[in-house]
């Protein structure tokens, strides 16, 4: 069974952002794909057709969401 998780790479350990559906001392395969840009991936949630407007606001540091 394949799955795609979220981490974030700190100290030198990988952190997963969500618990994992792994057994204690499960061995697994993990690939590593760094995280670019997430604007591609989210075309089509702002119901907008200005693609130079919806890059402005998503880049915007005033308006970046902190969790």
């Amino acid at each position: 069974m394949a799955i795609v998780v979220e981490a974030t790479y700190q100290d030198g350990v990988l952190k997963p952002n969500e618990p994992l559906p792994l057994k204690e001392r499960e061995k697994v395969r993990i690939t590593v794909e760094p995280e670019t840009n997430w604007s591609p991936r989210t075309k089509g949630i702002i119901p907008c057709s200005d693609a130079d407007l919806i890059e402005e606001v998503a880049l915007d540091k005033a308006l970046e969401y902190e969790q």
